[in-house]
């Protein structure tokens, strides 16, 4: 959808998380060294599941579009930030900050789903284990991602089309490394509430049936995990939904956490360390948090080491 810019302003200004020069190195090495991290540690994810036959199956196949969704989810805000900080520039185009918010609102849109159809995938693994293989078969297991890519596109140009409507007068200092679109409704000169209710709307209804089908998936999860006999099967199902339990707090808590916040309060520096939590360092821990906890990732990985050797 093309957006209109219906104000006077060419140029918005991110301010970062400080303004302070002396601070500008050490933020420039900090956020290089997360990004070289997360990008590395999700490649190495993709590439253990993409070389290992034993990996080919559902669970793995969507931790890898996982995987590759939170690079270009951290992709989408920190090199822009890096950029700025490296040739001390805090510009960004009109429309350079609607893009950049589009694909923030498209990867968040991404995360949310994926981390919904693992947590079906392990509903049904744990479940119907008989009728996994029939039910999570090749061809659905790629509709699924499909399906979720075009919904993300959706919720993006829903919102991008809000955003491109907002009206502003003088210049915006935006308190943040990226185009962060809460706060792009608090140096609105035109009257957002209208605005502001459909973006809660869109994001009610993109946020909250992911966590509604993930809640339903684990209540269903964990009665059937009481229901086995041996204390060894139900340790091993739990264990295989250990790791998507972690990211699915650290995404939404963090994430929930910054909307709310900003519309409870008015502190921007707040915000935008919160913001930091589910753009940039859950993208970080996720490749940790599945590594770690998985013996099949960790045995892959090994494998691709000692080939590269």
């Amino acid at each position: 959808m093309e957006s209109r810019n219906l104000t006077g302003v060419s140029q918005f200004f991110l301010l970062g998380l400080s303004e302070d020069p002396e601070l500008q190195p050490f933020l420039f090495e900090l956020f290089l060294s997360i990004y070289l991290i997360t990008v590395c540690g999700n490649l190495l994810i993709i590439l253990a599941v993409s070389s290992d036959p034993r990996l080919h199956t559902p669970m793995y196949f969507f931790l890898s579009n996982l995987s590759l969704s939170d690079i270009g989810f951290i992709s989408t805000t920190v090199p822009n930030m890096l950029i700025n900080i490296y040739k001390q520039t805090k510009s960004i185009t009109y429309e350079g900050c609607l893009i950049q918010a589009s694909f923030t609102y498209f990867f968040a849109c991404l995360d949310s789903i994926l981390l919904t159809v693992m947590a079906y995938d392990r509903l049904v693994a744990i479940c119907q284990p008989l009728h996994y293989t029939i039910i999570m078969n090749l061809r659905f297991c790629g509709l699924l991602v499909l399906v979720s890519i075009l919904i993300s596109i959706l919720d993006s140009q829903m919102n991008l089309s809000i955003v491109s409507q907002l009206i502003f007068c003088s210049d915006v200092e935006i308190l943040s490394f990226f185009c962060d679109p809460p706060q792009l409704f608090n140096f609105a000169c035109s009257d957002t509430y209208i605005y502001t209710i459909l973006m809660y709307f869109i994001g009610s209804i993109f946020g909250g049936a992911p966590v509604s089908g993930i809640l339903y998936s684990y209540i269903r999860i964990i009665s059937s995990i009481l229901r086995v006999s041996s204390s060894g099967g139900r340790y091993k199902a739990f264990s295989t939904c250990g790791s998507h339990l972690s990211v699915f707090c650290l995404f939404y808590g963090t994430g929930i956490g910054v909307y709310f916040s900003s519309s409870i309060s008015s502190s921007s520096m707040k915000d935008a360390v919160a913001s930091v939590m589910y753009t940039v360092v859950t993208p970080m821990l996720n490749p940790f948090i599945y590594s770690l906890r998985n013996k099949d990732i960790k045995r892959a990985l090994r494998r691709l080491f000692s080939r590269k050797t």
